[in-house]
């Protein structure tokens, strides 16, 4: 039987490591997410809440466009526990629906605008939803939900309804020519956004009992990368204690400038992104759609102090022919996580805009990130840092459950307050992820001497060649350091001599040139022979998730 790990027997190296504003413990809000949100409303009502295309928005606006669709949500029935599916970029629409669906008790199920009509309506069915919001340009995308549902309510969203009004104007004739009339019999379960905020703005809704840390506040859907996705139920208080958490550790402040690219529907974005700012009265600027270009902009014109992304990300900025033309850069800090960074890409950024690249990691089943490099102090090498206060990580054997000793390498398993309740309709799935207090992460680690963490690769993508462990991050993490790569990623494929060999697919950069040959020499003195790659396949880029994660799950099932 597999040893049950004692809390109280985890060594934290880590805590002395740790900047000197972090408490190896913080005071976390007891209020509901709704709550943090309207006391922030009140506090800053006249600060700048929104930047979004151009049109500002403040504090008592976005507090009193959730009060009205709030009462609409209660006139259509909504109550406590029900689901509320939310097909939303990261706009004003998402982020009133989002906390009037909490105000009413109800739980937000986010989904992302580019899931297939089959994906959003599996999350939407699996959920139980018992109302649609969603952007009228994916009104074609919706239409085979729609026509199988007549009858649940649905509410569709304008870009124009936040836009300057010029931009307005020429916006609906543009879009003219794109309108799709509603499937028959959704025509009386339907109104629009615009109308809500029009006809409930003066209507009052009763405050809806929560109690945060049972009370679930979101399910989001993980991206199914170990079979059927499943819905990640949080609690008010766990949403609470994540973005408490990421506050302290990067020392951000309500005078924080936030550019919000990582979507709203996606763990961090929400965590870090919409919860963290707006309970602070911190200023979000939204890009409904990543664009490398908009984001240089960004930076320069709205005066970005903080940032969020992914490492495809930071390589198409770094990459992008307008960067070298940014001047007046005023960030500070950038998280950046959901893949391994290249050592070369964090120099290069922080070198050239002056922004700290803090890698971490985290899983939508702990929200999002669980540790960091330090904001201020050491940045280790290829580690995804040091836990965050009243986390406990540790590394076990997956086979005993014993706790092995730094340098080793085995499952990273974690414990913080911000744990999800469950899987959603899953128990079975929630008992073999959770155990006795322990998420298991089904990533390979291992942890130094200070209590720095380092991801070798997730059990799932271990390629076994000739009895041989090879972990493709390894790999990757050397193939970016070749001049021409912009992307790689390494899969393992069927070989009759050694059970698997490595298959790279390369992305070259812009007007570079590489042959598998080339590639093959460069890795020939960096890397033992049975963990180079035997077949490289160039693409002009890489499928990549809705947050900019390229899809290995694509390339492995691609490859057989």
């Amino acid at each position: 039987m597999p040893i049950k790990p004692d809390p109280r027997s985890i060594p934290r190296p880590w805590l002395k490591h740790y900047d000197a504003h972090v408490p190896e413990t913080l005071s976390y809000p007891t209020e509901s997410l709704p709550e943090l949100f309207e006391k922030s409303t009140t506090e800053h009502a006249k600060r700048l809440a929104v930047k979004f295309l151009g049109k500002k928005i403040y504090y008592h606006e976005i507090e009193k466009a959730a009060g009205a669709f709030a009462a609409f949500l209660e006139k259509k029935g909504i109550a406590k526990g029900d689901r509320v599916f939310l097909m939303l970029p990261n706009s004003p629409h998402f982020i009133v629906a989002y906390y009037a669906a909490l105000k009413r008790g109800a739980i937000v199920v986010p989904a992302s605008p580019l899931d297939t009509p089959s994906e959003a309506e599996y999350k939407f069915k699996n959920s139980g939803a018992k109302l649609i919001v969603y952007l009228d340009l994916l009104h074609n995308k919706m239409m085979e939900l729609l026509k199988k549902d007549t009858a649940t309510p649905a509410v569709v969203c304008d870009v124009a309804d936040y836009l300057p009004s010029i931009k307005s104007f020429l916006f609906k004739i543009k879009k003219k020519t794109l309108k799709i009339p509603l499937p028959d019999g959704k025509r009386q379960a339907t109104t629009t956004y615009k109308k809500i905020l029009k006809e409930y703005k003066d209507k009052p809704h009763p405050k809806t009992v929560v109690v945060p840390s049972s009370d679930p506040a979101v399910i989001i859907y993980t991206g199914g990368t170990t079979g059927v996705s499943k819905g990640v139920v949080l609690s008010h208080y766990a949403m609470a204690v994540n973005m408490t958490q990421a506050k302290n550790w990067g020392d951000l402040t309500l005078n924080d400038i936030g550019l919000c690219v990582l979507p709203f529907f996606h763990g961090f974005g929400m965590s870090v992104g919409l919860n963290l700012s707006l309970s602070s009265g911190g200023t979000m600027v939204l890009m409904p759609r990543w664009d490398a270009a908009q984001a240089i902009k960004h930076f320069e014109k709205d005066g970005i102090t903080v940032f969020a992304g992914v490492p495809t990300m930071y390589n198409a900025i770094l990459n992008h022919k307008n960067f070298a033309k940014l001047k007046n850069a005023k960030l500070r800090g950038c998280f950046v996580g959901a893949a391994p960074v290249p050592e070369a890409l964090k120099a290069t950024f922080k070198e050239k805009t002056g922004g700290v690249l803090i890698e971490g990691y985290g899983l939508t089943e702990s929200v999002t990130a669980k540790c960091a490099n330090p904001y201020h102090g050491t940045k280790k090498e290829k580690s995804i840092g040091l836990p965050w206060p009243d986390t406990l990580m540790a590394i076990v054997d997956d086979t005993t459950g014993e706790i092995l000793p730094p340098g080793k390498e085995g499952e990273i398993i974690l414990r913080s307050p911000d744990l999800m309740i469950g899987y959603w309709q899953n128990d079975e799935a929630t008992r073999a992820t959770i155990k006795d207090g322990w998420l298991y992460t089904g990533d390979i680690g291992k942890m130094d001497e200070d209590g720095y963490f380092s991801i070798v690769d997730r059990k799932k993508d271990l390629i076994i060649s000739g009895g041989y462990n090879v972990y493709p991050a390894e790999v990757e993490d050397i193939l970016y350091k070749h001049p021409a790569v912009l992307e790689a990623c390494v899969v393992g494929i069927k070989d009759e001599h050694l059970g698997e060999v490595g298959r790279a697919f390369i992305a070259l950069k812009p007007g570079m040139q590489a042959t598998a040959n080339e590639l093959k020499e460069f890795l020939a003195d960096k890397l033992i022979k049975y963990k180079i790659p035997k077949e490289y396949i160039f693409r002009n880029e890489l499928p990549k998730s809705p947050v900019g994660k390229i899809l290995r799950k694509e390339l492995r099932k691609e490859s057989g």
